[in-house]
């Protein structure tokens, strides 16, 4: 249970900071942070995969490449589901799930906490 409030806070973390970095990606505080970033957690449990195995031989065609697309569809799929977190624009889109990948993986790395599938 500690693991899984560390991992959530640190996500909401993640995404202020994106909303920050990344023009067209706006959150309305910290609590629309947490809103989202469960949000995001059950998408990227249940709704990514299914997307990647529909769509498994374009990426096989683009050599992988139509993955951006699908993590754009996803996180633009959060923001419409989520309170206070939005996503305007395609650049936003696809640039926001890179950076927020990115910003998690600093937090983690810097805080010294190894990430586990787990």
């Amino acid at each position: 249970m500690q693991k899984f409030l560390a991992t959530w806070l640190l996500t909401a973390v993640a995404l202020i900071i994106t909303a920050w970095l990344v023009p067209g990606i706006t959150l309305t505080g910290f609590g629309a942070a947490l809103l989202t970033a469960i949000i995001l957690g059950f998408v990227n449990a249940v709704i990514r995969p299914l997307l990647i195995l529909l769509t498994l031989p374009i990426s096989i065609l683009t050599l992988g490449l139509f993955l951006l697309v699908v993590n754009a569809v996803t996180f633009k799929l959060v923001s419409l589901l989520s309170i206070g977190f939005s996503v305007n624009g395609l650049f936003a889109a696809i640039v926001g799930p890179i950076v927020l990948s990115t910003v998690t993986w600093l937090i983690y790395h810097l805080l010294g906490i190894e990430k586990t599938g787990n």
